[in-house]
């Protein structure tokens, strides 16, 4: 399953989740940074891949929809890289079996 991870959370996320064994990519590296909501979201779903984002639009935007890409919402105030890598990295089992039960939206609320 493709992380595809939204422009206001850190390339490094990516290359994080790529190291601890996930498939994962930032919009910067597939070429989408200033690409539109709508882009984004194409995106993802042509890939089936979870859409992570700190941007709530796109929860909602599946919740009305009722279909188009899992959305991993991140909700977590200012933090640094570091300290954001490590939770969300800590919370992938829990996460990977949100996405196994192909639940639409999961929210991630960090420490």
């Amino acid at each position: 399953m493709l992380y595809l991870i939204d422009a206001q959370l850190p390339p490094a996320l990516a290359r994080a989740m790529r190291q601890a064994g996930f498939d994962a990519a930032h919009v910067v590296e597939l070429g989408l940074a200033t690409a539109t909501d709508g882009v984004i979201w194409d995106e993802a779903t042509s890939r089936s891949a979870v859409l992570v984002t700190k941007d709530r639009d796109f929860s909602l935007l599946r919740v009305a929809k009722g279909e188009g890409p899992i959305v991993l919402w991140v909700r977590v105030g200012n933090i640094d890289d570091r300290t954001l890598i490590d939770q969300l990295l800590s919370a992938m089992p829990q996460i990977g079996e949100a996405v196994g039960r192909d639940e639409a939206v999961i929210e991630f609320v960090g420490c």
